[in-house]
């Protein structure tokens, strides 16, 4: 049940740049980035990845008891593996439904309406996003702005590197934080302090985590980071809890246990996003 000081995060999709069914992703999921966000009464989201489609199925089953469903749906960036579940958010196919989509890696004159409508449009996609009857309103901003969603709520901002550019958040709630920075590379041998900055102190620390640092230099332009960089700057920022996240598609379950156990004995208290996991700040 949530109250009004709640403070709590799902994971909804953990999987990097393509979903991966089948037994041997069990453990973890398969399903591309979406996080469920909870700050009290407010819902916000981030990324649309194949995630939002289940997390879309749990909303509407909740409609009866709770009413329509009201999201702030917040992305990273707008690569296909952290959209392609937008077009299949039951959410936004229901009238009284209250969407708002925001974004904030896309420099003008592009914008997210126009990211969308390059998605859902023939011959990749039989029909536009004028399907969606809940109206949704498109909200644009620069990457480095601090977004005042709600009295108490706010969001941070910070833009990241990744090829088209990406955007990294930090909740602040009921005074603590958590800071999801996916899609980001680092360079080898020189930490990003713009990220220790934005990070520090956090409660929750959800990073790239898509490569070890072994399989990085064969991947360096790619727009993704390590487990190990995370870890590293998570002892920088003196955070509280870091979660490995954006996890590569040739991970398994196998692999990922192996990279669990390794992050484990490198910084205790680690943690591995799998899907349905519930972390509280």
């Amino acid at each position: 049940m949530t109250t009004a000081n709640s403070f709590s995060l799902r994971f909804w999709g953990v999987r990097g740049s393509l979903s991966c069914p089948g037994p041997d992703y069990t453990r973890y999921g398969g399903n591309t980035s979406c996080l469920e966000v909870r700050c009290g009464p407010h819902l916000l989201i981030f990324d649309g990845g194949s995630g939002l489609r289940p997390l879309g199925q749990h909303l509407m089953a909740q409609c009866s008891q709770q009413g329509p469903v009201t999201a702030d749906l917040f992305f990273t960036h707008t690569h296909l593996d952290h959209m392609v579940g937008v077009p299949f958010f039951a959410p936004l196919f229901q009238k009284d439904s209250v969407i708002r989509l925001w974004a904030g890696h896309l420099a003008p004159p592009l914008n997210l309406h126009d990211a969308l409508c390059g998605m859902m449009v023939e011959p990749l996609f039989p029909v536009p996003p004028d399907i969606f009857v809940s109206n949704p309103s498109y909200h644009d901003f620069r990457a480095g702005e601090t977004l005042q969603l709600h009295p108490g709520l706010q969001i941070r901002t910070t833009p990241l590197n990744h090829p088209n550019g990406a955007t990294g958040y930090r909740i602040e709630w009921q005074g603590k934080s958590i800071c999801y920075i996916t899609d980001c590379e680092h360079r080898i041998g020189h930490h990003d302090q713009r990220v220790i900055d934005f990070i520090r102190g956090t409660e929750i620390f959800i990073y790239d985590s898509t490569y070890t640092d072994d399989e990085f230099p064969a991947h360096a332009g790619w727009g993704h980071s390590t487990w190990q960089e995370g870890a590293r700057l998570a002892e920088l920022a003196g955070v509280r809890n870091f979660v490995l996240f954006h996890h590569d598609p040739s991970h398994d379950d196998a692999t990922m246990d192996s990279i669990a156990r390794e992050a484990e004995a490198q910084r205790p208290g680690t943690l591995v996003a799998q899907e349905g996991m519930i972390l509280t700040p």
